[in-house]
């Protein structure tokens, strides 16, 4: 089993933080996005959408996606569980999960693809507008969040899960792409210190 990796971009981040979580570790390959390796033929035979992470199973089975890859190793290491326990545990870890995802992580992600200069061949076309008009839907999501961070320690109820893992990265890839958390976000502040200090959080 091995993993298509790249330090740099935040999705295949997410799988590492939740592999450290489990105590899991597989065989990482390097993909040197900055040097334009997934736009190659070669890489596209491993995922035609040309991005990372992707696991490959050693029957070879490709796996793409950060939150499929994450599921697959739910089901062969369950424990701790990050997808929560229990029909309704579960469905609001998935709830959870899609409205950081929706809200907050794809318009912190839109915002940086579409105003930083590097992402102008990987964005094309970039649309200036779009970026700005994404970071305070950014922002939004993040009082959402604080009003529900009020009643518990995590985004998705008393357990961490899946949905920090995504909040975290998020939250971390803000600073690059210039949008800040408002300072009266008391609740999302002290949950990113917590969530922030775990042991997982500086996964390599």
């Amino acid at each position: 089993m091995k993993l298509y990796d790249s330090d740099w971009a935040p999705n295949p981040r997410r799988v590492r933080i939740f592999m450290a979580e489990k105590g899991i570790d597989v065989e990482r390959v390097p993909v040197d996005l900055a040097g334009g390796i997934h736009l190659e033929e070669a890489f596209a035979k491993i995922n035609p959408l040309r991005r990372v992470p992707v696991l490959e199973l050693d029957d070879s089975t490709l796996i793409s996606e950060s939150v499929a890859i994450c599921r697959y190793f739910e089901e062969i290491h369950p424990e701790p569980p990050l997808f929560g326990q229990g029909p309704a545990e579960k469905a609001i870890v998935e709830m959870w999960n899609r409205r950081v995802e929706l809200n907050f992580y794809n318009s912190v992600s839109a915002s940086f693809r579409h105003l930083h200069p590097g992402m102008a061949k990987a964005e094309n076309p970039q649309v200036k507008e779009w970026g700005e008009a994404n970071k305070p839907k950014a922002v939004a999501a993040l009082r959402l969040f604080d009003a529900a961070l009020a009643e518990r320690d995590f985004i998705a109820g008393r357990h961490f899960s899946i949905a920090d893992i995504t909040m975290l990265v998020g939250f971390d890839f803000m600073r690059t792409a210039r949008i800040r958390c408002p300072e009266d976000c008391l609740n999302v502040l002290a949950w990113y210190r917590r969530v922030s200090s775990r042991p997982s959080a500086s996964a390599q």
